[in-house]
């Protein structure tokens, strides 16, 4: 019965959790193409000088004097009320222990992309290099005027209590240590759903937590505080229940200690209705389990293994609810269902503190959210339909609600426990404020990934002798994306991969055309196609054997892959010239291809950015009508718009005629989306100016942009891709009967993986 600080739903340790990767894939991540995660931009222009005056020197000295005058105003002139700090002293790393202030720095910078990824919250890491409780606390109440809210992580047991109740007393802006009350909230959400479940009630069950540590004393403070009585409790450690006769316990577990018989874990558990385990894998047996309550509750939280595995559990007890801090089992205990969201909303208010009504409150929001009706692209992530019963009683870590649920009921708890410095005033404006933070399709993409991972395919790599495609397929292998069929010579495979690191090169599928028994077949299929082509039976053959893209889209086409990924070692057109030998375009479309923008609120579709030079109206009607269900699948409304050079009709021009033509089209099959042409990209993305047309049948700005032509479309998008501030991928190739995706030349592992997931999921469908 071992405590150990609870790691949240983090990996406790290097690869820790359910998703494997190599320590050479973990370092080229945190150093490539810049060392580090996050970076500073400026959120004002800096392009003249009288920008820079303004931003600085004569012109800061205007809100310098009204913050001098007013300190409240510096939420209103400054970054400070959307900023909060990640501050750590390394003291209790991950589940790695005391390795110092520095080692702490990459875990701290993941914390402030998960604060900015989902919540919007923008987060600087702060690393203190002391031990001593009184230099740590004054270092961060010196800091109170820079931050809008203090998140400690990442903080040793028992000094964890002491620091986090000395900053709350002493300093005016939230704080919270994760690692105790993350867990908490996280639990408490899943207890509550779990007790609706089992018909119980708070007060009256029973309730065993082993582990003494900063968690597992949170998650049970958080409990009582909700309903359950603390004589209800037992606490456990590595010497067993802690009671009223044990001596040498600190300030923390003698609250816990409690009249009883009970000395073991096992003694514990007996006639238990709940079992919350933040300790060590393996702490808890099967007979353990037999001695709890009909349909026991059991949260088992360490990681990577936890006290009990799931299945052991069903194994002899059928009717219990399980929960772990594990994603490849369901009702995980993530942190990241909590904190991002809890200051988002602490934040909006100006909250002074965040207290038990707001860790209740956000407790209460993610249970409701559980019990709610599953968005279908949740769902879809998940390779399954969830709803609210004993395998989903914790929402799921990417359901898009949980940017509004969580923050307005902590907002709310705020107001009306009394310290919140700014009251919502339109609690429905507020809600369309917290909708609008982030962009759905940056969710999507990383729901596809969990759809990949729930419905894995096979995903021939035709390049598969280059170090970056091996890397993406490390990836997709690794993290249960997919299995990569890698082409190429076996023996050339073999070393890149053992340079790679892998010691075990024969855990790939590898595809050798020269010696492949397939080819007989493959050369078969193709010289049927390609006979009345003027293709002789020797050129097949030398094809098949020499050319690794009709090689690999062979194996796509006669079902030995799922998906074809390459375009790395050879241009978009002479890759995609190989493979439509092989593979046809889908029945009643063209081929064509979409660079996504993806912006901090909104995405942009461009189509067609690669194949056709000048698409006649039947093809720009089909790019519009493929490219909206692509939108909708990435979690947006689609409004098409036909760009042209001119605004219906003016100026006059000869090449428009085909635009208008597309139009009409889409008239006549009454399309479900809006759409709306001839029209030039100002008018298409422009509200002011959109209103000199009071006409367009556009609701809002454009989202799918509708090309005249190959050249303008390309340009675009590259321009776009090197000059704007979003994230440009793509092209993502449509209108393909298998999937096909060519990536860019200069593509790196990041973006093979990306657009291999894509096909994989569907989302290109």
């Amino acid at each position: 019965m071992t405590e150990k600080k609870d790691t949240g739903g983090k990996p406790a340790g290097i690869g820790g959790s359910s998703v494997k990767f190599s320590d050479s894939e973990a370092l080229r991540f945190h150093s490539h193409p810049r060392p580090g995660k996050i970076e500073i931009v400026a959120s004002k222009p800096m392009a003249t000088q009288r920008d820079l005056s303004l931003a600085y020197s004569p012109g800061v000295a205007v809100p310098v004097q009204a913050i001098a005058d007013d300190p409240q105003a510096a939420y209103d002139y400054t970054a400070k009320g959307n900023l909060v700090a990640v501050i750590s002293n390394g003291t209790a790393i991950l589940g790695m222990g005391n390795l110092g202030a520095l080692a702490s720095k990459p875990v701290m910078e993941g914390k402030a992309v998960l604060f900015k990824r989902f919540a919007d919250v923008d987060s600087i890491d702060i690393e203190l290099d002391t031990e001593d409780v009184d230099a740590f606390c004054n270092a961060v109440k010196l800091m109170e005027p820079s931050f809008g809210g203090i998140n400690l992580e990442d903080i040793g047991s028992p000094e964890c209590f002491e620091i986090e109740a000395r900053l709350r007393d002493e300093m005016n802006i939230p704080v919270m240590h994760d690692d105790q009350h993350g867990t908490a909230i996280i639990s408490a959400a899943g207890l509550l759903n779990a007790l609706e479940l089992t018909k119980r009630k708070l007060e009256e069950i029973k309730i065993v937590v082993n582990g003494a540590g900063a968690a597992a004393i949170a998650c049970a403070e958080l409990f009582i505080a909700m309903g359950v009585d603390r004589q209800n409790v037992r606490m456990c450690d590595r010497e067993g229940v802690i009671h009223r006769g044990r001596t040498g316990l600190g300030q923390m577990k003698s609250a816990y200690a409690i009249e009883t018989d009970e000395r073991s874990l096992r003694d514990a558990l007996n006639g238990a209705d709940v079992f919350v385990g933040l300790s060590v894998g393996g702490a808890v047996q099967q007979d353990d389990i037999l001695l709890m309550a009909d349909q026991p509750i059991i949260f088992a939280m360490a990681n990577p293994i936890p006290e009990i595995l799931p299945e052991l559990v069903r194994e002899v007890r059928p009717d219990a609810i399980i929960a772990t801090g594990r994603s490849d089992y369901p009702n995980q205990v993530n942190n990241v269902l909590g904190f991002p969201y809890i200051f988002r909303g602490a934040l909006d208010v100006r909250a002074t503190t965040i207290n038990e009504e707001m860790k209740i409150a956000a407790a209460r929001a993610l249970a409701n959210l559980a019990k709610e009706a599953v968005p279908d692209e949740v769902a879809a992530a998940y390779g399954k339909q969830l709803s609210f019963g004993p395998d989903y009683i914790i929402p799921a870590p990417f359901d898009p609600r949980l940017i509004e649920a969580v923050p307005f009921a902590v907002a709310k708890a705020a107001m009306d426990s009394g310290v919140a410095q700014r009251p919502i005033i339109d609690e429905e404006a507020y809600r369309v404020e917290l909708r609008s933070r982030l962009n759905p399709t940056t969710a999507v993409l990383e729901q596809s990934f969990n759809a990949a991972r729930a419905a894995p395919k096979r995903i021939v790599f035709a390049e598969g002798e280059e170090e970056v495609v091996l890397r993406a397929a490390l990836t997709i292998k690794s993290q249960g994306y997919g299995t990569p069929v890698l082409v190429g010579r076996t023996e050339k495979v073999h070393e890149r991969l053992k340079a790679l690191g892998i010691d075990d090169p024969d855990m790939f599928e590898i595809q050798n055309s020269r010696v492949s028994p397939l080819v007989p077949g493959m050369v078969e299929h193709l010289y049927r196609r390609q006979q009345r082509n003027g293709a002789l039976h020797r050129d097949i053959q030398r094809y098949v054997n020499q050319d690794r893209n009709i090689f690999g889209a062979l194996l796509v086409a006669l079902g030995h892959g799922d998906v074809l990924v390459t375009g790395v070692t050879r241009h978009f057109t002479q890759a995609l010239n190989q493979v439509s030998q092989v593979i046809d375009p889908s029945p009643k479309h063209s081929p064509f291809g979409i660079h996504v923008v993806v912006g901090r609120h909104e995405t942009y579709m461009i189509a067609d950015t690669t194949v056709t030079e000048r698409p006649n109206a039947e093809q720009l009607a089909d790019y519009a009508e493929q490219t909206a269900a692509v939108t909708r699948r990435m979690g947006r409304t689609p409004r098409v718009a036909f760009l042209s050079y001119s605004n219906f009709g003016n100026p006059p021009g000869e090449i428009i005629d085909e635009v208008r033509e597309a139009v009409k089209l889409l008239d006549q099959r009454r399309v479900g989306f809006e759409y709306e042409g001839e029209m030039s990209a100002d008018v298409a993305l422009n509200p002011d100016m959109a209103t000199l047309y009071p006409f367009s049948r556009l609701t809002g700005p454009a989202n799918v942009l509708i090309m005249p032509g190959l050249h303008s479309a390309n340009i675009s998008a590259k321009l776009l891709k090197e000059l704007g501030g979003g994230r440009v991928f793509g092209p993502l190739l449509m209108g393909m009967a298998r999937p096909v995706q060519i990536v860019p030349m200069t593509s790196g592992a990041t973006d093979i993986v990306t657009m291999a997931v894509l096909a994989a999921s569907g989302v290109t469908d």
